[in-house]
């Protein structure tokens, strides 16, 4: 009975250590075509053409409200070609004052049933279609962000090449103030260059990251928001997958987000992540996976294995423990990879998983000591998203959305001059 369990085990072990280096090599195959940027046109190149509706969705952010829009009217474009908007959401402080003070136009939205970004943004859709003012496109940030100034420059690029929906690049306003803000600016930083740069550069879809991103106007007419779950730019990206629409990049049109300070704010942030996580995978995952094999469809089978990608990070955190037992219990029944591979290769494993990520960091040149100094505690931030996404996933029907506060004081000029 024994012997039948411990073979049960290994293969079972088996199988999962197979499925997660499958997907790995998926995964690494795709960032290395992030290694080199291309060389594109610039942005100037590109007359401004292109009307927009700046939305900032704020709720309770009396504090930072003032900053997001006046780095906004700080835009190198023509003035009369956009406008900013503000939806103060259910709010309960002086924050739609504010904004109407720094010069945006602002709606107030109070309703208790449908809280939560994506309803504010639906609704907020709707006026912007029925407005005398036409757009061209609308572009998304949140109320805690600073914009660069070439920011519109580079969506009306995008736009004018064609492409309908346009992700910018996620940066960091408070990267050192605590080990959690670095730990994910060093998250956000290896995603844009080794996540959403070569998926742009293969054709692939690139990932809506929650703000800093324009959709054509016509497009979002003709398929509709409906992104009203906790992670509504998840959501918006698997449909756009699903119509055969996909979000193009803008490497240069930075928006920099403000990151949680403290273990607690960063794992109520990444729990409510994981719950639209888990509640979007068990809408489009197969629908998804439907379209990639029927179809043929790459950039539904992209985003499909996508949303099986926090699954991965569990099985990932049970192997270390695994291995950890096998090392110290050799006679254990679980298996892994270093039975198949000889030992130099697997120590040429371990030393690329150590250094991969400064040397994205490098090129990135973002590389300075506290980054490495950051490097050091990344680990432990990324091992907490073991028990953050399995309480995500088990959580995954709780709909309650959950207010993150800013706080960081800092405006472009300061930002950009540092």
């Amino acid at each position: 009975m024994t012997l039948q369990l411990n073979i049960l085990v290994m293969r079972i072990t088996q199988i999962v250590q197979v499925l997660v280096f499958i997907a790995g090599c998926y995964f690494f195959s795709i960032s290395l075509f992030g290694w080199i940027k291309r060389k594109e046109n610039s942005a100037e190149q590109y007359p401004p053409k292109k009307r927009f509706a700046l939305i900032v969705a704020a709720h309770n952010e009396e504090i930072v409200i003032p900053h997001i829009i006046d780095s906004l009217f700080r835009q190198n474009y023509p003035r009369e070609l956009y406008d900013v908007f503000v939806i103060a959401d259910n709010c309960s402080d002086r924050t739609a004052e504010i904004a109407e003070k720094h010069g945006a136009i602002v709606y107030i939205r109070q309703n208790s049933e449908e809280r939560g970004k994506g309803y504010a943004l639906e609704w907020m859709f709707e006026k912007i279609f029925n407005m005398e003012k036409k757009y061209d496109a609308v572009s998304i940030f949140d109320a805690d962000n600073l914009v660069s100034s070439n920011f519109l420059l580079e969506m009306n690029k995008q736009l004018c090449k064609g492409h309908k929906v346009v992700q910018g690049y996620i940066d960091s306003k408070n990267p050192f103030d605590s080990w959690i803000t670095c730990s994910y600016s060093i998250a956000f930083w290896l995603s844009n260059r080794i996540f959403q740069l070569p998926r742009y550069y293969l054709g692939l879809s690139c990932g809506l990251s929650g703000t800093g991103f324009c959709i054509d106007i016509e497009l979002l007419k003709e398929i509709g928001w409906g992104a009203t779950c906790l992670t509504e730019d998840l959501e918006f990206t698997m449909k756009l997958a699903l119509n055969g629409k996909k979000v193009a990049w803008a490497h240069n049109a930075v928006v920099y987000d403000e990151k949680p300070l403290t273990l607690k704010q960063s794992w109520n942030q990444r729990k409510r992540w994981m719950q639209g996580h888990a509640d979007c995978a068990s809408r489009y995952l197969k629908p998804l996976f439907s379209k990639a094999f029927k179809e043929g469809d790459l950039v539904a089978f992209d985003c499909a294995v996508y949303l099986f990608q926090p699954i991965r990070f569990v099985l990932i955190g049970i192997i270390t423990i695994m291995m950890w037992i096998q090392t110290v219990y050799p006679e254990s029944p679980f298996y892994t990879l270093r039975f198949i591979f000889p030992e130099s290769i697997w120590y040429i494993f371990v030393i690329l998983q150590f250094f991969y990520g400064p040397f994205i960091i490098l090129i990135e040149k973002k590389f300075n000591l506290k980054v490495i100094l950051g490097f050091i505690v990344y680990p432990i931030y990324c091992l907490t998203w073991v028990p953050i996404t399995i309480q995500g996933f088990l959580s995954k029907d709780n709909k309650n959305w959950f207010h993150t506060v800013h706080t960081r004081e800092i405006s472009i000029k300061e930002l950009e001059k540092a």
